[in-house]
């Protein structure tokens, strides 16, 4: 049995139980390659969403990644697990 580093573990499990609404346990089911395949398949996902934001509905970067315009509203995206 491979063992694998608790953070990337940790990191992987909360990226796609956010993203997909599934429980710790079944994410945690999942094989190692196919969660890794998930937080990919995600980030690609929200990166061509980051791309389509209206250009005048700018992101503030200063957030932490979340995309919200000058009064605070918006919608919150994580680009890809490598952001975390």
């Amino acid at each position: 049995m491979q063992r694998y580093d608790p953070d990337t573990l940790f990191e992987e499990v909360a990226f796609v139980a956010y993203h997909f609404g599934w429980s710790h346990d079944e994410v945690l089911e999942l094989p190692h390659w196919e969660r890794q395949r998930w937080c990919e398949e995600i980030s690609d996902i929200n990166e061509r969403m980051n791309e389509t934001v209206a250009p005048d509905h700018q992101p503030d970067r200063g957030g932490g990644g979340s995309l919200l315009d000058d009064d605070g509203d918006g919608i919150v995206l994580q680009n890809s697990l490598e952001d975390l």
